[in-house]
């Protein structure tokens, strides 16, 4: 079982492990600072080092309780004790993203009570997909504006693990159209921008959005009848 690092210090970037499995070229650690990907947001990538020898991360995923680490290279054996490192200019830009996502998610489900139905981020661009059933050009900027003004408002994040029935308790938890949550999941991590948003994602972000630069609406289209999208860069 992995320990994971990254769900309670996303500014973590170096760590030491021990491999407690080996599959091919990828090894499952007892710990783990590299985010495996999910809810959108890409895996980390980054180097381990063992014995002397610095290995390249190219994927990382999680089965089950363990985060498997694959690498260019031969795998280092069960039992040996690494250090890992992440990419971290790669990482921060990420979790700006997602935070900025947020920002977006909340600001529209607080003003126009849309609920998401997709969405997907790279390093500084992602896109979310929302119940809209018209976006106009007047509209996207009305949205650029009030996500910048919570930029600006400097509001920190949080983030709790609950368990499962008082997650529950939270109204508005989850902001996808469906509920994605395992249903045996014991405990579900929260997010809160404070003071705009609060939901369930298991991700990292930055630790007050003040951190997130100024959000840009790049682009927006229908993707359906009620469904609208909305691509924002950050700069």
């Amino acid at each position: 079982m992995t320990e994971l690092l990254y769900q309670t210090d996303a500014y973590l970037k170096d760590f030491e492990a021990k491999v407690i499995a080996v599959e091919g070229n990828a090894v499952a650690l007892d710990r783990s600072a590299f985010y495996p990907g999910g809810g959108g947001q890409p895996n980390d990538s980054g180097t381990i080092t063992a014995d002397g020898k610095t290995l390249n991360v190219i994927k990382v995923r999680k089965a089950g309780s363990d985060v498997w680490h694959e690498i260019e290279g031969d795998a280092p054996a069960v039992g040996v004790t690494v250090q890992g490192a992440l990419n971290w200019e790669r990482r921060h830009q990420l979790m700006r993203t997602h935070t900025a996502m947020h920002i977006l998610c909340g600001v529209i489900f607080r003003d126009y009570g849309a609920s998401v139905t997709g969405g997907n981020m790279e390093p500084l661009k992602g896109r979310m997909d929302f119940e809209f059933e018209s976006m106009k050009q007047e509209f996207a900027r009305e949205i650029e504006a009030k996500i910048n003004v919570e930029v600006a408002a400097a509001r920190a994040t949080r983030v709790k693990i609950l368990p499962r029935e008082e997650a529950f308790k939270i109204p508005d938890l989850i902001r996808t159209k469906i509920n994605l949550l395992p249903e045996g999941i014991a405990q579900v991590r929260t997010v809160e921008i404070v003071g705009l948003d609060l939901q369930a994602d298991g991700g990292t972000h930055v630790a007050n959005t003040s951190e997130v630069g100024t959000i840009k609406i790049v682009d927006y289209k229908s993707k359906g009848k009620i469904n609208k999208r909305i691509e924002i860069a950050l700069v």
